[in-house]
């Protein structure tokens, strides 16, 4: 035991001594490199810090023309530009990168690559598609295979071309296509839709069995699937289409609601959908679907059935927008002497819900007065749940 003590007493002070040698060293390069870094370049830095990005970016481009072969402080200063909505000075470092020739320090080949996405991440900022869409295609095969097809996709989205957007997420490699499912079904609901649009029945049905084959959760696809069973004048299959919903995602139904109501009154059963809508109502609240299940109550069976059954959903999920619709019901039902006063509260209580009557987007918060299937403010698919900002507000 003595002497292992003896033995470390001996070994610690080697062991410092090492570590302090090996610190000194690291400490002396780091001196070194700084050194030959312009001061601009570290005021810019600081300036980053301190959250002052104007007078960082006067910093970098000091720091740049002192020393333009730093090539990532060029990087940082495109990249600082982007973000600030300057796209044409963030174009013109970028290029500087990529053109630039053996006159000053020649960049890697990995270094070229990063610049040309830099070049066309500019390109997509600035609304250049055609020039961005280049730049990406020419970095396909290349180590930025995958951040090139994910720039193609959003492109072409951007432009609709459905079917590009689609080949190029199914070009994804395995382990990043899963997670556009949602997206290529919204993809093949488009090209349906515009197949729909011509006439080309058909063509529509087999887009919509590749998207819910996509992702089988794809509620707009049964939505359409119904729509395609309409024209052909299957009533009852484009019923049994929009009922599916319930399984799939029964916050959606509100969006097949009046298209059920429909179909049943053209094949002779409007009771039938109205009870149908009775249904979902009860297990699935929801402030559009009761709008739907009112309107078909009153021309079914008249006001005061749609009175009662808007005071009966009052009564079971209380909300100001489902006041509203029940201050309208009773100025149905309401004697001639008693509407006008009925109709004024109405009205404070309807300009006071128009600002949680909105759709709001799960991603980004956008706010919208009529539902999207794809975030006008995010580009995001399906982040617009067809429920109301004060349903929201009242989820626990």
């Amino acid at each position: 035991m003595i002497e292992i003590e003896l033995w470390w007493l001996l070994a610690l002070p080697l062991f410092f001594g090492l570590g302090w040698v090996a610190a000194r060293i690291d400490i002396e390069h780091v001196i070194r490199e700084s050194r030959a870094l312009p001061r601009s370049y570290f005021k810019g830095l600081n300036f980053l810090l301190n959250e002052q990005p104007d007078r960082a970016i006067e910093a970098f481009i000091e720091a740049a023309r002192i020393d333009p072969e730093t090539v990532e402080l060029h990087f940082a200063l495109g990249s600082l530009f982007r973000r600030r909505g300057e796209t044409d000075r963030a174009i013109r470092v970028h290029q500087n990168l990529v053109e630039r020739d053996g006159t000053l320090t020649e960049l890697t080949d990995e270094q070229r690559l990063h610049a040309l996405s830099e070049l066309g991440q500019d390109y997509l900022k600035a609304g250049l598609l055609d020039r961005a869409e280049e730049i990406f295609q020419k970095l396909r095969s290349t180590s930025r295979d995958e951040e090139a097809l994910r720039a193609l996709i959003e492109i072409y989205q951007q432009e609709k071309e459905w079917a590009k957007a689609i080949a190029m997420a199914d070009a994804l490699p395995d382990h990043a296509d899963h997670m556009w499912q949602k997206e290529i079904a919204q993809f093949r609901c488009e090209l349906a839709s515009s197949e729909l649009l011509h006439g080309h029945a058909a063509e529509a049905r087999g887009q919509l069995a590749e998207a819910l084959k996509a992702n089988r959760k794809c509620v707009r696809a049964t939505l359409l699937e119904g729509e395609t069973a309409v024209a052909a004048g299957d009533l009852a299959a484009a019923i049994e289409a929009w009922k599916r919903i319930e399984q799939q995602s029964p916050v959606y139904l509100s969006l097949a609601a009046e298209k059920l109501m429909e179909a049943h009154r053209q094949a002779g059963q409007a009771e039938q959908g109205l009870q149908l809508l009775r249904g979902y109502l009860e297990r699935h609240p929801s402030l559009d679907l009761l709008d739907t299940a009112f309107r078909a109550e009153s021309e079914q069976n008249g006001p005061e059935a749609a009175h009662q059954l808007v005071r009966a959903e009052l009564t079971r999920n209380p909300t100001l927008l489902g006041l509203d619709k029940l201050l309208e019901a009773q100025v149905l039902v309401a004697p001639p002497e008693r509407r006008a006063e009925l109709e004024l509260v109405r009205n404070l209580i309807h300009n006071h819900t128009r600002r949680v009557a909105r759709y709001r987007c799960d991603h980004c918060g956008f706010k919208a007065r009529q539902f999207h299937w794809r975030c006008p403010a995010c580009g995001k698919w399906e982040t617009y749940p067809p429920k109301r900002t004060e349903e929201f507000d009242l989820t626990p």
